[in-house]
């Protein structure tokens, strides 16, 4: 579904990623684990095309993706839950679900029942439908995380990146949050999830990497991952 096979990429002179390859099944959660300025975002915007990479190449669903503008990524069929949010503050909750759909609106993507996707968004995320027609600067962190998601979801895409989907949040948001990813999974939606709880996305994910300073330093199924002497100390208190 997914495949970044030797990806480089960083700012300017300064190289982030050294070479990194990770595969995202179909139906899957992968997740990508790692201590802060190990270039976990750094892969996320790489592979929406955030940024180019130096090298390597991005696969989605077949096609070549390398190097393309977020705009035609998007019309490939993937979704970006950027770290930070990144909602509209000025445009209602409601406006700011239907703008994940722009693509479908043009038909770039098959248009669907958008309306009708609207609705099956909002009862996914009862938060937001107490709050449809509330400007999106006004919610609260975790509600606007659950916004951004709800954003994503409404590409129908063949992959979602979710990039620090609890950071800042009260821990039963952040399990709210958790509960949510676990639906998504339960309806086929694949994910790959950057987190910084590497316990809450191990026990949420299939299969689960380790960057270390922009390299790949372990992999396995997530369940093996909990339970390997060198994660746990590093990333999950053990």
């Amino acid at each position: 579904m997914l495949k970044i096979e030797n990806l480089q990429a960083g700012y300017g002179k300064v190289q982030v990623l050294h070479g990194i390859t990770i595969h995202v099944p179909k139906g899957k959660i992968v997740t990508l684990i790692g201590s802060n300025g190990a270039g976990k975002t750094t892969t996320m915007r790489a592979v929406s095309g955030m940024i180019k990479p130096t090298s390597g190449q991005i696969m989605l669903s077949g096609q070549d993706i390398t190097g393309l503008d977020s705009h035609q990524i998007a019309r490939r069929g993937l979704a970006h839950s950027p770290e930070g949010r990144r909602v509209f503050p000025t445009l209602s909750v409601v406006d700011n679900i239907r703008l994940g759909a722009f693509v479908r609106y043009t038909n770039a993507r098959p248009k669907g029942d958008v309306e009708g996707d609207v609705d099956k968004a909002l009862e996914m995320f009862p938060r937001l439908k107490e709050r449809t027609h509330q400007l999106a600067g006004t919610l609260s962190g975790g509600e606007q995380q659950m916004l951004a998601m709800a954003r994503a979801v409404m590409l129908n895409p063949e992959v979602i990146l979710l990039d620090e989907p609890s950071m800042g949040l009260a821990p039963i948001l952040v399990e709210e949050v958790f509960n949510i990813i676990s639906r998504l999974k339960a309806q086929g939606v694949t994910m790959l999830l950057v987190e910084q709880f590497a316990a809450a996305a191990l026990k949420v994910a299939d299969y689960g990497y380790v960057l270390e300073n922009g390299r790949i330093s372990v992999h396995g199924p997530a369940a093996k991952l909990k339970d390997d002497p060198a994660v746990k100390a590093a990333y999950l208190g053990g």
